[in-house]
């Protein structure tokens, strides 16, 4: 009987490490079908989202139903409670990989992206990508030290959503409105994306040492002073 409660909790961080599989290839694509105008490729990351629901709806059953059934406590309550909440960091991700998937769509036949910001979004995109693939690794391999690089890799995209700030608000920008607004939430999809990324991981860190990421690393700095 416990080794099938053991299974049902392993499958809850199955669930999750697909999901930030599932995110993290959609705002990949949906990067590439905005800054080529990828019509075929947009609508294939939008439609894919309804998966990623799928997912979290299945993940959030379950855990509800093991919460129900066998009344965890401690470490495994923590796991229980600890998932949904990733799941739901996840899932928010993956609408967000939709809306820059729409907004390639809604712009078609010509790109949201000004020539010039190109290598901006790019960098965004890839950047999303990896900081999921990281957090896909932190829900599988528990580490702690991995999981509080992520909030320091994200410096860099907050770096890059400036920098798309700065684009917007020079005198020599040519681009019009509704391009500045286009890009204006791009970089916000972004941004947002990788702060769940972030999250999920300290959600991790949460789950192992029953500490909040922030209070560990103000503790791990006190001491190394």
């Amino acid at each position: 009987m416990r080794d099938a409660y053991h299974e049902e909790l392993d499958s809850i961080g199955d669930g999750l490490v697909d999901m930030a599989r599932l995110v993290g290839s959609a705002i990949g694509r949906a990067t590439t079908a905005i800054l080529d105008a990828d019509l075929k490729l947009a609508e294939s990351v939008i439609a894919a989202d309804e998966k990623v629901d799928g997912l979290q709806r299945d993940l959030e059953a379950r855990a509800i139903a093991l919460l129900a059934r066998q009344q965890p406590v401690a470490t495994d309550l923590r796991i229980v409670v600890t998932s949904l909440r990733m799941s739901a960091d996840l899932e928010r991700s993956g609408d967000l990989a939709q809306h820059v998937a729409k907004l390639a769509r809604l712009r078609f036949p010509d790109s949201a992206v000004p020539r010039d910001l190109n290598a901006t979004i790019l960098e965004m995109g890839q950047l999303a990508q990896r900081l999921m693939a990281k957090a896909a690794e932190v829900i599988i391999t528990k580490d702690v030290d991995l999981a509080l690089q992520l909030e320091e890799d994200d410096d860099a995209m907050d770096l890059l959503h400036r920098t798309l700030f700065q684009h917007l608000m020079d005198d020599r920008w040519k681009h019009g409105i509704e391009t500045a607004v286009d890009v204006t939430l791009l970089g916000r999809y972004y941004e947002r994306f990788a702060d769940h990324a972030v999250s999920v991981a300290k959600r991790v860190v949460y789950l192992v040492t029953g500490e909040h990421a922030d209070e560990l690393a103000q503790a791990e700095a006190t001491e190394g002073a």
